[in-house]
């Protein structure tokens, strides 16, 4: 009995031993735990948090000393860095046209839309081409070739004992802006241009060589058929007075060509061939036939208020010399006769012998 009691006290010795080492490793574990969550923890927890920060890229215009944006750098605020997007973007500096080019007119074609589309004022145009046009946008015609000028002003051709000076005074511009437009490739220090060089007069301009129908009046009009055209009538007419409220002279109120501006006194009106046109109030007839100077067959009606109206181009007139017609009463039919590259009504509006823009005077289309 003796021998085993000294047994199981060993036995205890051994567990009250082991035991006390894991009391002790467990406390210094728990130890440790709490020094890992206080010091060491939250580092770690930042370094996770940086490291799930979505950086939001902001775009920013980044200008250069030049002058130039560059719209698609991205500036990234997060990390103060640049980066580039994939789809490169290239700034192409946008210049003016220095070269005179030449363009074919085709069916349907103005001198107004010819402008439009190449962004520069009709008056260029007609400048630039007076031999061909002689001042008068009608004159354009199917085939016909223009000079299209690089931008606004005179477009000129050097003369026998021109100058730079007289050249600058006769179409009121400026030496220094001539000699600096560098499409005239002039040398600054020798400026020597020859005859026949094209040169270009910017802000340039001069007054138009008008060629018109004169108003023609309901009295004795005196007026040359030879100079002006078969169509003119003797005058000495009474008859039907205007309203002075204007009705539109074609069925479609749009334009088909050339609209009202300094070197077209007049408005083309869309017409179709064979389209009726309409007397825009009454009067009588004081032109009616072929005119000279482009107009084609043209109706003339005075409006005894001092109004009168001009219809051109007309493929068929319907009224005769002093003739009364009353407002909307068909006058012709719709063509593209005279210099006309297309079916137009060429509608003028004219009062006390000046010209009025007919958009004063017609309803809004």
């Amino acid at each position: 009995m003796g021998e085993k009691s000294g047994k199981n006290n060993i036995q205890g010795d051994r567990l009250l031993y082991w035991g006390a080492w894991v009391i002790a490793l467990s406390t210094v574990s728990i130890a440790l735990v709490m020094v890992w969550r206080q010091w060491v923890a939250p580092d770690l927890s930042s370094a996770q948090v940086i490291e799930t920060i979505e950086i939001t890229p902001t775009k920013k215009v980044i200008s250069s000393s030049s002058g130039l944006d560059f719209p698609n750098l991205i500036v990234h605020d997060s990390v103060q860095s640049v980066s580039r997007k994939a789809d490169l973007f290239t700034i192409i500096p946008t210049r003016s046209r220095k070269e005179v080019i030449t363009y074919t007119v085709s069916t349907g074609d103005s001198v107004f839309a010819i402008s439009r589309g190449f962004g520069i004022d009709p008056e260029s145009i007609l400048w630039a081409n007076y031999e061909l046009l002689n001042d008068n946008p009608d004159m354009v015609t199917a085939g016909m070739e223009l000079r299209i000028p690089p931008g606004n002003g005179v477009l000129y051709e050097w003369q026998e004992g021109d100058t730079l000076s007289s050249v600058a005074d006769r179409f009121d511009a400026d030496v220094e802006e001539i000699l600096s437009w560098s499409g005239n490739q002039l040398d600054l220090t020798d400026p020597e241009l020859e005859v026949g060089k094209l040169v270009m007069i910017p802000g340039g301009h001069r007054e138009f060589r008008q060629w018109l129908v004169p108003t023609i009046p309901r009295g004795a009009a005196g007026v040359s058929r030879a100079l002006y055209g078969s169509g003119v009538c003797p005058g000495g007419y009474e008859g039907a007075y205007g309203s002075g409220a204007f009705i539109w002279p074609a069925s479609t109120h749009t334009l088909s060509g050339n609209d009202y501006w300094s070197g077209h006194l007049a408005i083309d009106i869309a017409a179709g061939e064979g389209a009726a046109i309409y007397a825009a109030d009454s009067g009588v007839v004081v032109f009616s036939g072929p005119a000279a100077g482009g107009y084609g067959n043209m109706v003339m009606i005075d409006h005894g208020n001092g109004y009168q109206t001009l219809y051109a181009h007309l493929s068929q007139v319907s009224v005769g010399c002093g003739r009364s017609v009353q407002q909307g009463q068909t006058i012709g039919i719709a063509g593209s006769t005279g210099k006309s590259t297309g079916p137009h009504l060429h509608f003028e509006v004219r009062y006390l012998g000046g010209f009025v823009s007919p958009w004063f005077v017609l309803p809004a289309p």
